[in-house]
């Protein structure tokens, strides 16, 4: 049975993509920050679903998780790289470096640390498949979302160079660029945004389940938009 790891499982996005793949028979490996958010998201743990707690900034602590996982399910067959953050308002003279900072660390390193945690384990001769979260907002510079633009690019970047690096060991890496996401919070911030044009949690989620399936076997380092 294939196992789905999928970090921010807690959010909006996360526990669409979670739902998909527990609809679809996988086990799965949810990872957030707090148990409780995690049980109320996405339900509690079961056989086939794995609740795990940790601190994607911190290396030791995504190892740590992914040890377990590996340890109950034998293998992790794709990686879903969900979690990361958004901020805007600030100029980019104005940007502070702990404004920057913290943006790369949601977004970059936490993704860094979370590949470095994964990837060994798929390079055993049957492969895997790697999805990450980038932005419609990283295909260009947007004022007063210079860092979050500047980090979601990276996203794509460290996408194609993992796609190159791993594409002839049988690891698929490829990466969503959502508009807007039509989740509670959005909505809650832009109250009179034409939400007709947003994208929704769950249509997310059946484009990244598709990249994760033997269907999506011929597609390496794309950025697909998705809105």
């Amino acid at each position: 049975m294939t196992t789905i790891f999928i970090t921010g499982a807690a959010g909006a996005l996360g526990s669409a993509v979670a739902r998909a793949f527990d609809a679809a028979g996988a086990n799965t490996v949810l990872l957030g920050r707090d148990i409780g958010r995690l049980e109320a998201a996405c339900g509690p743990a079961s056989e086939r679903r794995m609740l795990a707690v940790a601190d994607l900034r911190d290396a030791a602590s995504i190892a740590a998780a992914v040890q377990a996982a590996a340890a109950r399910f034998g293998r992790i067959d794709a990686l879903c790289n969900i979690a990361g953050g958004f901020a805007m308002g600030t100029p980019v003279h104005a940007t502070t470096d702990a404004q920057w900072d913290e943006l790369f660390e949601l977004n970059v390193r936490s993704l860094r640390n979370t590949v470095a945690a994964v990837v060994p384990g798929m390079l055993d001769g049957q492969g895997g498949k790697i999805v990450n979260i980038a932005s419609g907002s990283a295909r260009q510079g947007l004022a007063n979302m210079g860092a979050y633009c500047a980090s979601k690019d990276v996203v794509i970047r460290l996408t194609e160079a993992m796609s190159a690096e791993l594409r002839e060991q049988g690891v698929n890496v490829n990466c969503v660029l959502p508009g807007t996401i039509d989740t509670p919070d959005n909505r809650a911030a832009m109250p009179n945004a034409n939400r007709s044009k947003w994208v929704s949690p769950e249509a997310l989620a059946d484009v990244i389940l598709y990249l994760c399936s033997q269907a999506a076997r011929a597609i390496h380092g794309a950025a697909i938009p998705c809105t």
